[in-house]
């Protein structure tokens, strides 16, 4: 396909099908994939750009990872947790909790992101009320932010497009506003700007009460609701100083920015910044099986089976087969190198990607951290005025860049209702050579929507 051909819908495919979550966006079966690579059954090859989204960290089809489930599948695929107790499980939260700060090694397994933001916020709930502080029972969490679809993870999450239709049904929390610095037109140093969006939180906190405030959940690097949105740097360290200050806990949502995607094994370790709950997924199990967790110290777990234990569960919670896919997950992101690959690699990526600004200059802010990156879309650069609405800018972008054979993410970062992004997540294998054919496919998808909505082209008037 040239570079100005326009791209055919993504409707082309139909066939009948009794799953209604599709609803009128057909795509084409998948057959197979391996590495960075999938391949539909009519023989097209994509590359998944956002790891599908952001969860195969360590690329499709490792044969280490396949072989160990094997042999787990040959023993046994599923244990009760309150029946027995499993080696991979208990050896796949000994690894995990050697890769999380210092006395972060209790492990409560679950099955995705969902569940393991769900049973912070129920775990914090809890150890409140054991610990006498029973008026504290609300998380303040950011806008807008992502924290998973249950109604208890939707409750902290910042979103208007995905909560207003379930709000009369759960009691929504407390919000402050994300740290959305580069958008801001003041006289401000980005380290007095970090400071001030840190300092909304201890408003809002004074405001409700601080003896009713039991947590404050974040995401260290944004994810689908702020596209890899990264704070100042100020901002971590103060947030920690707030937090303790009023007795708070912090909690880090670690499910997309986790498992060494951003170039260090969890997305706080950028900034050293210590949380007291922490919850992954997506690339813990990388896509092999649905697997998630909980970590937390035993200050805060002690008093909770002190008093009867943790009032939580999953049927599938440290699922043998999930825990023996993460364990091998682990196992190869080690064998490989790959946490410094994804460091490596993000450079390469972030560089890539500031080509592209500089060359359209309707992309406003390219930014995150290793291999989660992100990139915002304006009609003004200068005035920084949103694409209208109705011209479906991101959802036209990722139709031009799945035409050529290239799958990247995006979703409106105000609030699920408004602003244009792209998010580009390879797996944690690709390769310099790939990461540049990535580029170059958006540059090309980028060139016919500039053309298409009458966007700025440096060079063209």
């Amino acid at each position: 396909m040239s570079k100005t051909q326009t791209a055919a819908q993504p409707t082309e495919v139909r066939r009948d099908s009794h799953l209604f979550y599709l609803s009128s966006l057909r795509r084409p079966l998948i057959d197979r994939s391996e590495g960075i690579y999938m391949w539909t059954q009519d023989g097209r090859r994509f590359i998944d750009g956002s790891s599908g989204p952001m969860v195969a960290n360590i690329g499709h089809s490792n044969r280490n990872v396949l072989d160990a489930m094997k042999r787990q599948m040959d023993r046994a695929t599923f244990a009760y947790r309150l029946h027995f107790e499993n080696e991979p499980a208990e050896e796949l939260a000994r690894e995990l909790a050697g890769k999380l700060p210092e006395g972060m090694d209790r492990i409560f397994f679950v099955s995705g992101g969902s569940e393991a933001t769900e049973s912070c916020i129920k775990l914090a709930r809890q150890w409140a009320v054991a610990t006498g502080q029973a008026s504290r029972w609300k998380v303040i969490t950011r806008f807008p932010s992502y924290h998973g679809g249950t109604l208890g993870s939707l409750s902290i999450t910042g979103d208007d497009a995905l909560s207003e239709t379930f709000a009369p049904m759960m009691r929504p929390m407390p919000t402050v506003p994300a740290p959305t610095a580069w958008r801001d037109r003041d006289n401000l140093s980005m380290e007095q700007r970090g400071v001030r969006y840190a300092d909304m939180l201890e408003e809002k906190i004074l405001t409700e009460g601080p003896e009713s405030v039991v947590a404050f959940i974040m995401e260290p690097i944004g994810g689908a609701a702020t596209a890899a949105l990264v704070a100042p740097d100020s901002y971590y360290a103060r947030i920690r100083e707030i937090c303790d200050r009023h007795g708070i806990l912090l909690i880090h949502d670690e499910v997309m920015s986790g498992a060494g995607r951003t170039g260090k094994f969890l997305g706080g370790d950028h900034w050293n910044c210590r949380p007291d709950i922490i919850a992954l997924s997506k690339g813990l199990g990388s896509g092999y099986a649905p697997l998630g967790a909980l970590a937390a110290p035993m200050r805060l777990v002690q008093p909770l089976l002190a008093s009867g234990g943790f009032q939580h569960g999953h049927t599938y919670a440290g699922n043998p087969l999930a825990c023996a896919a993460g364990l091998a997950v682990l196992g190869e992101m080690d064998r490989l190198d790959l946490i410094a690959n994804a460091a490596a690699m993000g450079d390469v990526l972030m560089d890539g990607l500031k080509g592209l600004a500089k060359r359209f200059p309707f992309i406003a802010d390219v930014r995150g951290k290793g291999l989660l990156t992100g990139a915002e879309m304006v009609a003004d650069p200068e005035t920084l005025r949103p694409i209208d609405q109705g011209k479906k800018a991101t959802q036209r972008l990722l139709d031009l860049a799945y035409a050529r054979g290239l799958i990247i993410y995006g979703r409106r970062v105000k609030g699920g209702v408004d602003g244009d992004n792209f998010m580009v997540a390879p797996p944690m294998i690709v390769t310099s050579e790939q990461v540049g054919e990535i580029v170059s496919i958006i540059g090309d998808a980028l060139e016919v929507l500039a053309s298409e909505l009458d966007l700025p082209v440096e060079g063209r008037g």
